[in-house]
Formats: structure tokens, C-alpha cells, sequence
């Protein structure tokens, strides 16, 4: 791995400093609002919001990092997306400088106070980005597996898997942010034994523990992305959850996969974490096991394989309405790792363009759920009650097959290496409330 000198650097934001998620070695870009205000852009730093608006009005970064920070100060980080990886590290360097505990405008800075670092307690996060097209992939061959014994136990990981980065083009006009409320969808389902299926609430919703991954510049069609340039492609990194009816999607998934099951919600944490901030956290893509094909030539990459992967922790946590009302704190039910995935975010870019698809700006792909081998490390509630089975049991003393009404799911993530600042995502959070009545 390439050093990484301001790994252990401070901030003159005090808050900054051991921050778990947002110290000067992370600076994610978000969009957010204050008492009204129309959304623009921002940074995180400890628990300030560094209004990149009022910084470019200030005359705070020149050249690069200024059209950088111009395209990102908007409603939205399309633009800035667009821009790619110069763009993107000369504005971290930037915001490093200034932020940095020796930096030469440190007065000017706190002089600006709440103008220039807004408290982020006080702020509206939005959808970092408008999203033109969401593609969620199945990556985490453990989930796949699991699934698969669940739906089909005789054959329960098809063929295709360990040639194909497997994906589904999803709902991008339901994606919305942290904290936003889900509602619980309304569907067609087969009741056990039943012949004809009813309608109504979905009875076993779930959640399911993704990454997100941001697109930044795109290709024209008809131009696939190389897999050795494909990182090149990548604007950033946030938590994904793709909220699953279970009952819908058993009834529905044949012959053409996930539809109403999966439309009605896609939850996202705020920042957008960017490759640079997670350079230090890249990793060897684990060696497939002995008898597995090796990637087509298309899908390879030596140096893919070897600094492709991603080392992130994945948190799962529950917090019910009896837990709310007794003041008791989310219950954690499954910690896991982005080193999981079968197939790299790489190859997922490069097979998403292979036929001549074009990406854009703004597009968000899921890497479908990030499950571990072990029952700690199971990424949905489907696989930790074997299909409801089993129920759940909290320490509180009740019990989940599938999600209630008031039930709330948070996702965090947290990367960490000795001698390195530890990176965080921040929260997803959805709670869930009940569904719409139908006349």
C-alpha cells in the first residue's frame, strides 16, 4: 500500500479529533439543509457540517479544488461526481489544509463560525445525489447460498453464479435517505398450501445489509469500461439497505426475478465516503476456493485482485418499540465485512458496461447483502430464522421471525487498520410503519 502521511493527523475542529466516524482522514460529501434553506453541498468533520457554499464564497480553495468544490456545493453531487478522481483529491487535499491543526487560515476560519461549519445536529441530510438508474448485485455468495438452500435446497447456488457478477435493475425513484420512515408495502402473496394467492400487508418484511456504491464519470454507450480502469469510475461508498417482502418476492421472483418485493424502499446513509478516504483499507480479493473457475478475461485484473477488495466492517442493530419505550439501546443482531464479496466492485462496474450500457453520474449500485459464514455474520432476517423458522430472540425477550410495525433497523460501518485514523459511514436507519390502507 501507497503511505499516507496525514493518516494521524489533527484538527482545529475539536470534535474531528478521535472522532469514530468523521475525523480529518475521512471528509465525506453529503447534501444538507438548515432551518429551511435550500440543500447544498457539505462536508463532514466531527460533528460540523463544513457548508462548502459559503467556503467557495470566501474565497477558501483555488484552481482544481475550487471547480471541485463549486460542483459539489449544489443540491445535489452529480456534478462533482462527474468531475472524477483529480478533481476529487485535489479538494481533499484542500479541505485537509485548511482543516488541519497547523493551518495557515485557521483564524479566518473560526472567525466564520456556524457560517462556515454548521453543527450537524441542527441539519437536514439529504439524498447525496440524484440517481438516475440503481442496479443491486448479489455478491455476498454466503447470502447467495443461504437464500438458495431456503428457495431451492436441491440446488441452492445455480451455475451462472460463479461466472456472472449476478444483478437486478432496481427502483431508483424509492431510494431515500437516513431516517426516512418505510412503509410497510402491500402485495400479492401465496399463502402455505394455498392455491390462489391473496392480497395485502406484507407479513415478513426485511431488511438486508448492503454497500452502496456511487458512479462517478460514466461512458458512452456502447463503450464498455475496462476492468482495469474501472476504479476510475467509482465516486464513493455509503451503506445500502434494500428493504425485501419476503412473501412477495416468493411468489413473484419466477421467472424474472425481484419486482414489487423489492420497489417499495431502498434506504441509503448521507456521506458519500470516497475512495481516497478508504485507500488505506483496500485489500487483496480473497482467493476462491479450490474447483471455482477463474474470472472470464474480461472480469481479471492482477491488480484488481490484489487491491480491489475493501475491508469494512458491517454492523446490523434493532431497536424495537418496547425497547424504545424502556429507554434500552438498539440490540446489535449480525456484524460482518465487505470482504465477503465473491466479486469486487471493479468487475461488478466493468460487467454493469460490458454490453455496451452506458453509466452516468449519480448511479447507485448495491452489492447485495454482505452475509459471513458464521450465524453472527447473517445479513437479513431471512437467513437468521432460516426463512422464519427460527425466531430471533433479543435480550429484552421478545422475538422476530420478520420485522413488526415501530421496528427500526440501523446499519453502520466502521474500517480500521493499526496506525490509521478509523473511517466511518455514519448511520442508515429506517423505521418501519404500518401499511397503507387500500379503498
Amino acid at each position: 500500500m501507497t503511505g499516507h502521511p496525514q493518516h494521524a493527523a489533527r484538527s482545529w475542529v475539536e470534535s474531528a479529533n478521535d472522532h469514530p466516524d468523521f475525523s480529518l482522514a475521512n471528509l465525506p460529501l453529503g447534501v444538507f439543509s438548515r432551518d429551511g434553506d435550500e440543500p447544498r453541498g457539505g462536508v463532514a468533520i466531527g460533528d460540523r457540517i463544513l457548508d462548502l457554499r459559503a467556503a467557495c464564497e470566501a474565497g477558501l480553495f483555488l484552481g482544481q479544488a475550487l471547480d471541485a468544490a463549486q460542483a459539489a456545493s449544489g443540491d445535489s453531487l452529480n456534478a462533482f461526481f462527474a468531475l472524477g478522481a483529480p478533481a476529487r483529491k485535489a479538494l481533499r487535499d484542500a479541505l485537509q489544509a485548511l482543516l488541519g491543526e497547523g493551518s495557515t487560515q485557521r483564524e479566518q476560519l473560526q472567525r466564520m463560525g456556524e457560517s462556515l461549519l454548521q453543527p450537524m445536529e441542527r441539519c437536514r441530510l439529504h439524498v447525496p445525489a440524484r440517481v438516475g438508474d440503481y442496479t443491486d448485485f448479489y455478491v455476498g455468495i454466503h447470502h447467495a447460498n443461504n437464500v438458495g438452500k431456503l428457495f431451492r435446497p436441491d440446488n441452492p447456488l445455480l451455475p451462472n453464479y460463479k461466472y456472472v457478477p449476478i444483478g437486478y435493475h432496481g427502483r431508483a425513484s424509492t431510494i431515500d435517505v437516513s431516517g426516512a420512515t418505510v412503509k410497510r408495502p402491500n402485495g400479492q402473496t401465496l399463502p402455505p398450501g394455498a392455491s390462489e394467492p391473496t392480497f395485502g400487508p406484507s407479513k415478513r418484511l426485511d431488511y438486508e445489509l448492503e454497500l452502496g456504491i456511487w458512479i462517478g464519470p460514466g461512458n458512452s454507450r456502447g463503450e464498455p469500461i475496462p476492468i482495469g480502469r474501472a476504479a476510475d469510475h467509482v465516486a464513493g461508498f455509503c451503506l445500502l439497505n434494500d428493504w425485501s417482502a419476503r412473501d412477495l418476492q416468493a411468489w413473484e421472483y419466477q421467472p424474472l426475478g425481484p419486482f414489487l418485493s423489492k420497489s417499495f424502499a431502498t434506504s441509503v446513509s448521507p456521506w458519500v465516503v470516497t475512495p481516497e478516504a478508504l485507500e488505506p483499507f483496500r485489500c487483496a480479493q480473497p482467493a476462491r476456493p479450490e474447483g471455482d473457475p477463474q474470472p472470464l478475461p474480461y472480469l481479471y485484473d492482477q491488480g484488481d485482485q490484489q487491491q480491489g477488495a475493501l475491508d469494512i466492517e458491517l454492523e446490523v442493530l434493532l431497536l424495537t418499540d418496547a425497547m424504545r419505550s424502556k429507554g434500552l439501546a438498539a440490540q446489535r443482531i449480525a456484524l460482518s465485512s465487505t470482504r465477503t464479496m465473491y466479486w469486487t466492485v471493479a468487475q461488478m462496474v466493468t460487467h454493469h458496461s460490458v454490453n455496451g450500457c452506458s453509466l452516468q453520474p449519480g448511479d447507485l449500485f448495491g452489492s447485495g447483502t454482505l452475509s459471513g459464514s458464521s450465524p453472527e455474520s447473517l445479513g437479513s432476517l431471512l437467513e437468521i430464522t432460516q426463512g422464519g423458522k427460527q425466531p430471533l430472540e433479543l435480550a429484552n425477550g421478545e422475538k422476530r421471525t420478520f420485522l413488526e410495525d415501530g421496528d427500526e433497523i440501523i446499519l453502520k460501518a466502521r474500517c480500521r487498520r493499526d496506525g490509521y485514523a478509523s473511517i466511518g459511514f455514519g448511520e442508515c436507519r429506517g423505521r418501519v410503519t404500518a401499511a397503507a390502507g387500500m379503498a
